[in-house]
């Protein structure tokens, strides 16, 4: 029986681990073919092993530098044909501390890898699907802090303020030519950003103090966004543009 996303072709950046590993073992599952971008080749090849043969291949790049998305497209052009979704997940955060003693060095680069990608690839992208009459679809990973920014990781909320109030812009500039923007507000995941998260450590009682705050009790799983990424990929979704989804356990409630 087909999947889902038989037949899709998607560009998922930040492949090699965390939501970006999730996210790629989900579409694939369901049928896509999927370019794993990731800063280290051979983190995005530990990705394309554990997915089915063929489903996926490795590229290495850097998603704040337009001429790294150029060569991705070709890429992906080159290997499997086409461009149906990009999938903006690649992200960092700073280690949780008073705001004012932020690093400005840590203010560039999380907008340097958090809000670029998005302009580089409308820009990149958004020409080949206009050129080639073909409708799109950009996924991008914000954060429930963006709507919901709290103490100590004041900067990171606003760069991920920036990825939902640019995807919404996008959604309603391009919706005429068919290429849709929507994006995912996750709440802490099990991810390689715990640590920062919690001020540098994580530990069991750091946990407690973000899980208080999420009333289904637990922080996500790359699986949990991984399927709330697959509907919005999905044909199912294909009237949704401009939605910020809310895969949070409940966060933004609180």
């Amino acid at each position: 029986m087909p999947g889902r996303l038989e037949g899709k072709i998607v560009i998922i950046t930040g492949g090699g681990s965390g939501f970006g590993a999730g996210i790629t073992k989900k579409l694939t599952s369901e049928g896509a073919k999927v370019l794993v971008w990731d800063i280290n080749k051979d983190f995005a090849e530990r990705t394309v092993k554990s997915c089915s043969s063929g489903t996926a291949v490795a590229f290495e790049g850097d998603v704040s530098d337009y001429k790294s998305w150029e060569a991705a497209l070709k890429a992906c052009l080159d290997k499997f044909g086409a461009l149906d979704v990009v999938v903006n997940n690649a992200g960092v955060v700073h280690t949780a501390r008073p705001s004012i003693e932020v690093p400005e060095s840590e203010l560039d680069r999380m907008m340097r890898i958090n809000v670029k990608p998005i302009y580089h690839s409308a820009k990149a992208i958004i020409p080949y699907w206009k050129e080639n009459k073909r409708p799109g679809l950009f996924i991008n990973l914000s954060s429930i802090s963006a709507p919901r920014p709290r103490p100590n990781l004041v900067w990171y909320a606003a760069s991920k303020g920036a990825v939902t109030a640019a995807t919404r812009g996008l959604a309603a500039e391009y919706a005429k030519d068919n290429i849709r923007y929507n994006c995912l507000q996750p709440v802490l995941g099990e991810t390689g950003m715990v640590a920062s998260v919690l001020g540098g450590v994580d530990t069991p009682e750091g946990r407690k103090v973000p899980i208080a705050g999420i009333p289904m009790g637990r922080i996500s799983t790359p699986e949990d966004i991984a399927n709330s990424a697959c509907f919005l990929a999905s044909d199912e979704a294909s009237f949704l543009t401009g939605v910020c989804l809310d895969a949070d356990g409940g966060r933004s409630l609180m």
